[in-house]
Parts: C-alpha cells; structure tokens; sequence
C-alpha cells in the first residue's frame, strides 16, 4: 500500500498529527493489510468488523489497541479514502477506567539510588521532577532547561502544545554535574552512538533495572513516574488547576484522576474495624 500509505501520511501530517501518532496509526493499518493481504481499497464494513473482532477475541488484544486501531481505521477510511464511515455503525470498543500505579517517596529514591549510569539517573529525575511524558523528556534540548526560573520546557508535547513545568533544585544540582561529563550541545540527553535523542527504549530498560534492583514489585512503568509526581503534588496541597497545567491536560477530567489514587483524605478516615471494641480472645 506504498501510494495509499504515503498519502494517509500526507493527510495526517495536513491535520498536524503528532509523529507518534502517525507511525502509530500506519502501523495499525499495516496489520490490517498484512491480515487480509489486500488493499484496504478492496475491503470495506464486513472486513473492518471482523479484524476487530479478531483482535478482542483471538490475539485478546488490550482495549486501548483496539480502540488505536478503530481509530487509525477510521481515519483511513473516512479522510484518505473519503468513505462513509459513519454508515459502518461499526461500534468502539469500551475502554474500563483503571486506575494508575504510583510510587511512594520512598520508592522514588530507591529508584533513583538503583540507578548507577549517570546520563539515566538524569533522565529519569527530569521526569519526575516535572511530570514529563516519556517522549517529552527524550526530546529536551539543552536550552529547554531554565536555571534562573527554576522551569523545564516542553515543546509541542501530546497535542502538540507547548508549556512549562518545574525543574526541582535537586534535579538542577545532578543535571550541572550531568552536563560537565557528558557536555551536550543540542539534545539535553543524545544518543551516545548518533546525533539523534536518546532512544525511548533506552530509559525504559534502565527504569526496568532499576526497580528490579531496588526490589520494587509493583507493575510500574517509566510513565508513572508522571503519575507519581501528580500524585504527589496533589497530597502535597497543589490544586488540581496547577497540576493540569503542570501535566499538559487539555480538560480538568484528565487531572481529576489522581483524585482517587491520593492518599491525602483517606489517610484521615479511620476504618470501621478500628472503631469496633472486640474482646482479645486467643485464636484457636
């Protein structure tokens, strides 16, 4: 589908899609066509269903990548090849809210500390420290970083929206002793073997390792270092409206999330079973 390919690639980069996004979207509908092995030109509703249908049941794909591949469908059809999609009534997939994993302070450090490479403990404080996407922070230059306002900033980040966030003093102290090993000129954190970013990959094996090695159990990602920092800024008495901004969210909903993982409220609230007298009777 290199014609079809190169024009959907043209309509996305018209409509100002992210390139994650775009390689996203061309890589969904690469499985579609590699399924079928015909041109989506010659597929049409029946196919569309099915496919989705094959990812739910038979790969048990994730929610969330049925609902990329939905989408990347959907614009396929209804932008590049100008179909109707709407009279598909091919319905999306449900995505059920969960809830993030978050690290204490504690784990945090311990992450931190279990990180030996310098360049990784760097990146992976940046993001702590201002709440930064994975692909956010790879993408830092040297000049983002500001010293005198104490702010990181973050260019055309997800929806291709500029802002700035915090640079915490001690993420400052370890990036000045960061920049005099490893003397960066463009990218904050290069590659050390090309001109181009560190790669995604890169700190997420280093985060993996880490966590490993400070015996961190918990199912957590590079990004929950994000969800950590909203987390605890928020039981550390910011208000919603200055975290969204921190974060980049377009809407307050977004943000409202880490309403329900902070332990700010609930560690006032006394469980039942404390508030109930029982006699101290041996256990058999």
């Amino acid at each position: 589908m290199g014609r079809l390919k190169e024009k959907m690639r043209m309509d996305m980069e018209l409509k100002n899609f992210s390139i994650r996004t775009i390689d996203t979207y061309l890589a969904c509908v690469k499985s579609f066509v590699v399924y079928y092995k015909r041109s989506p030109e010659l597929l049409g509703y029946e196919q569309i269903r099915h496919y989705l249908y094959y990812l739910l049941k038979e790969k048990e794909a994730s929610q969330s990548t049925i609902n990329q591949t939905y989408s990347a469908l959907k614009f396929l059809y209804e932008v590049t090849l100008r179909a109707d999609w709407s009279s598909f009534k091919i319905p999306r997939c449900k995505v059920g809210k969960t809830l993030p994993v978050v690290l204490s302070t504690q784990e945090v450090n311990a992450v931190f500390s279990m990180t030996r490479n310098l360049k990784h403990r760097a990146v992976l404080m940046t993001i702590y420290s201002g709440g930064l996407r994975l692909h956010e922070v790879t993408q830092l230059k040297v000049s983002d970083i500001d010293s005198a306002r104490m702010t990181i900033r973050v260019r055309q980040g997800k929806g291709n929206k500029d802002r700035y966030t915090l640079l915490g003093r001690r993420t400052l102290k370890l990036l000045r002793l960061y920049w005099g090993v490893y003397r960066p000129v463009d990218w904050l954190f290069p590659s050390s073997h090309s001109g181009k970013p560190l790669s995604d990959s890169s700190v997420q094996r280093a985060f993996k390792a880490a966590l490993h090695h400070a015996g961190i159990t918990k199912k957590a990602s590079v990004h929950t270092l994000r969800h950590s920092f909203a987390t605890h800024l928020l039981e550390a008495g910011t208000d919603l409206y200055h975290i969204q901004r921190l974060l980049g969210h377009t809407t307050p909903a977004t943000t409202s999330l880490y309403l329900h993982v902070t332990r700010k409220d609930l560690a006032r609230i006394v469980s039942p079973i404390d508030l109930v007298e029982t006699p101290e009777k041996p256990i058999h």
